[in-house]
């Protein structure tokens, strides 16, 4: 099989199309034939080395979709999808022709999405379920501020919170897409900008009171305005840390206000943890409730290395490598 592979950390370049032998399982594992793997910031990261416990040399990636081609007979020939905290890191990722997983790890795709869809959507919404469901505990009478809207897991986090019936209030530099699951989870929308009193805005959605929860996709330099956005005994949740790995706190305010600040890491989930959020998520993709995040790039598993590129770069959307 064909795959991406790196041996030493660094720049996207040090990524290299390599043929390796095809996967055979052992009793307790599947091969799935991979049709599409999106690229996560977090994948970027860990061939630049900056995410902990990476073992080399490694195939990455974490999300994908495809069709499982052996294992248990009851599974050959299914369509599935899936992520993990383990996925790229300690075990061989999606970026790949075929992948090895658990049999646990499997998850049925749900059918109204493309395998490109569905590649999409794993690390997004398995955070964005696990900071805002299972960590923070939103629930329908809260208010939700999600700092980082526009972006992958922004995105998730907004319509998880539109479908627990939170209100919910988008914060970036800039509003998302009109056309965008986002835009249209959102109630309000506030830009996180210098110029902009972004806890202060925030406040007067909420006749003065904070937000019950943010939802900090950013992190580090914005957890000042996050902690001043927040009502008497609202939860902060951090996924990430831009900019500034530190944050200077005023330990009488947060014990005042009864503020509480929780990390919520999608790594310590491995495939198989993974997989039993995603079968929550099913029903939900094949109702329609929730909707693919968009995807604006598409590469084959030779263009690897510049699709890594296209994400370190910024792109806007979801950047996907169809092996």
């Amino acid at each position: 099989m064909l795959a991406l592979r790196f041996d030493t950390f660094g720049d996207p370049g040090v990524l290299k199309v390599v043929e390796l032998p095809d996967p055979v399982p052992a009793a307790t594992e599947a091969v799935i034939r991979v049709h599409a793997a999106s690229v996560n910031p977090s994948d970027v990261k860990n061939v630049a080395g900056n995410m902990r416990g990476t073992v080399l040399p490694r195939v990455p990636g974490r999300d994908f979709a495809g069709v499982v081609i052996d294992g248990p007979p009851d599974w050959r020939g299914v369509p599935v999808w899936g992520t993990g905290g383990d996925v790229g890191f300690t075990r061989d990722g999606s970026h790949a022709e075929l992948m090895s997983l658990p049999v646990d790890a499997l998850a049925r795709k749900p059918s109204r999405l493309s395998f490109d869809e569905a590649s999409a959507v794993g690390v997004n919404f398995v955070v964005g379920w696990l900071g805002a469901v299972e960590t923070a505990r939103l629930e329908k009478s809260d208010t939700i501020a999600i700092f980082g809207v526009s972006g992958g897991v922004g995105g998730a986090v907004a319509q998880i919170a539109r479908m627990i019936g939170a209100r919910t209030i988008g914060v970036d530099r800039h509003a998302p897409g009109d056309d965008t699951p986002a835009a249209a989870s959102i109630d309000a929308f506030v830009r996180l900008d210098p110029g902009v009193d972004t806890a202060g805005e925030l406040r007067s959605l909420t006749g003065g009171r904070g937000v019950d929860v943010v939802y900090d996709a950013v992190g580090g330099v914005t957890t000042p305005t996050a902690l001043d956005s927040l009502a008497h005994g609202g939860r902060l949740v951090v996924i990430n840390a831009v900019g500034n790995r530190t944050a200077e706190i005023d330990l009488i305010d947060l014990y005042h206000n009864e503020t509480q600040i929780l990390g919520s890491d999608s790594r310590n989930l491995g495939a198989v943890e993974s997989a039993r959020r995603l079968d929550r998520l099913t029903g939900l993709f094949e109702t329609g409730n929730f909707r693919p995040l968009p995807i604006t790039a598409r590469f084959s598993l030779l263009e690897g290395p510049a699709a890594y590129q296209a994400v370190a770069n910024h792109t806007a959307g979801r950047v996907v490598i169809q092996p």
